[in-house]
C-alpha cells in the first residue's frame, strides 16, 4: 500500500511539474561580462534550463569552432569555484574545452549569478540542490540534438568538485568527472580547516550560532551575508586568503555577480553542509574520475582523501608541482588542459 501511495504521489508531482516548468531554451549571447580572455572562434550561446526542484538555471553554452548542428558532440557541464559565477572560472574552463572540440555548458548554480530560485532567498548553497544542479545540466545537454547523450562528462572546480563527485555517485548518465582544486564543503563546514573543529561541541556551537541567525533573518525579512573575500586584506592573512583576494578582488577576476567578489553567501548557508555529508557513496562511482590539485594548495588534502575512497582502475589523482589552490582557477601554465582533454577523449569516446 505504501509503495502504491508513493508511486501515485510521484506521478502527481511529475504532472504538476510538467505544467510549471518553462521550456528549455538556447538564445543569443548578448551582454558579455566575462573576466577572462575571449576566443572569437568559440561561439557562445545563453542556455536556460531547470532542475528537479523547479529552479531555473542559466548557463553559457560554448560551441567548438566550425560547430555543425547536424553532428553529435560530446558534452560537458562545468561549475565552480564555490562563490564564483560562470563569467569567471567555469567559463574559462568551458571555453578551453570548446576550443578542444567539446560542447561545454558553464552554469550558475541555484540561487547564484543569473540563475533563479525564490527571489526572497539568494546566495545560499545546499549539498542536495547543488548536486542536483549538475544533473539538471546533464538533463539539458542530453536532449540537445547536437549532443551524444552517451558522451557526457562534468567538471567541478573548488567546492563544486565535491558536488561533481557527489553527482557522479548518483547520476549514471555521467560517464566521466574531472574535479580540480577540490573542496569537500561538508567536511570543511562541519570540521573546520584540517579538521581542527572535528568534535560535537564545536559543531553544536556552529549550529547554535547559525540557528540564532535564522531567527534574526526571519524577523528581519532578509538574509545576513557572511562577506566575500576579506577586504581590506590584513597583513597577516594566510597565503591562500591573499591568493583569493588577488583573484576575486582585483580586475583579474572580479565580477559584479560573484559572491566571493562581493558580500558572500548568506550566513546560514552552512547549516545543511554541517549535517549532510557529501561523498557518502563516492566509493560506488563506476565511471571515470580525474582529480587535479596543486602541490602547494592548502586544500590538497580534500582531493587526496577523496581519491583514497574511490575504487576502480579508471580513477586518477594528478598533483601539479608548485601550484596553489587558485593557480588552477586561471593559470594556464598550471592547469593541465591537455591532460583533461586526453581524459575525456578516453572516457567519452
Amino acid at each position: 500500500m505504501l509503495r502504491i501511495f508513493f508511486a501515485a504521489f510521484m506521478i502527481t508531482i511529475l504532472c504538476l511539474g510538467s505544467v510549471a516548468f518553462a521550456a528549455d531554451a538556447i538564445q543569443d549571447f548578448t551582454e558579455d561580462t566575462r573576466v577572462f580572455k575571449i576566443y572569437p572562434e568559440v561561439q557562445v550561446k545563453k542556455a536556460h534550463f531547470h532542475n528537479r526542484y523547479g529552479i531555473d538555471l542559466v548557463g553559457d553554452l560554448y560551441l567548438p569552432e566550425g560547430f555543425d548542428a547536424s553532428r553529435k558532440y560530446p558534452g560537458l557541464a562545468v561549475a565552480g569555484a564555490f562563490g564564483a559565477v560562470k563569467e569567471q572560472i567555469s567559463g574559462l574552463y568551458a571555453q578551453e574545452m570548446a576550443k578542444m572540440g567539446y560542447v561545454a555548458l558553464a552554469f550558475d548554480p541555484s540561487f547564484t549569478g543569473e540563475s533563479g530560485g525564490n527571489m526572497r532567498v539568494r546566495y545560499v548553497a545546499d549539498p542536495s540542490i547543488n548536486t542536483e544542479d549538475f544533473s539538471a545540466a546533464v538533463d539539458f545537454l542530453s536532449v540537445q540534438d547536437f549532443i551524444d547523450p552517451e558522451k557526457i562528462g562534468i567538471i567541478g572546480i573548488c567546492g563544486w568538485a565535491g558536488m561533481a563527485l557527489n553527482a557522479a555517485a548518483m547520476d549514471t548518465r555521467i560517464k566521466a568527472t574531472v574535479g580540480t582544486t577540490m573542496y569537500d564543503m561538508s567536511r570543511v563546514v562541519a570540521n573546520g580547516y584540517f579538521d581542527a573543529g572535528n568534535n560535537s561541541d564545536a559543531r553544536y556551537e556552529l549550529r547554535k550560532s547559525m540557528n540564532a541567525q535564522r531567527t534574526q533573518d526571519y524577523k528581519n525579512g532578509t538574509y545576513a551575508r557572511a562577506g566575500g573575500v576579506v577586504d581590506p586584506l590584513p597583513d597577516d592573512a594566510p597565503q591562500f586568503v591573499k591568493d583569493y583576494y588577488a583573484y576575486y578582488k582585483t580586475p583579474r577576476g572580479y565580477h559584479k555577480r560573484s559572491l566571493n567578489s562581493n558580500e558572500g553567501w548568506n550566513v546560514t548557508s552552512g547549516l545543511s553542509f554541517s549535517n549532510m555529508p557529501l561523498l557518502s557513496y563516492s566509493d560506488e562511482i563506476r565511471s571515470a574520475v580525474l582529480l587535479i590539485h596543486g602541490e602547494n594548495a592548502h586544500s590538497r588534502y580534500f582531493s587526496e582523501d577523496a581519491f583514497k575512497k574511490l575504487t576502480g582502475e579508471n580513477k586518477e589523482l594528478m598533483i601539479i608541482p608548485g601550484a596553489s589552490h587558485v593557480d588552477l582557477y586561471d593559470n594556464f601554465e598550471k592547469i593541465p588542459f591537455e591532460k583533461i582533454k586526453a581524459f575525456f577523449d578516453t572516457y567519452l569516446k
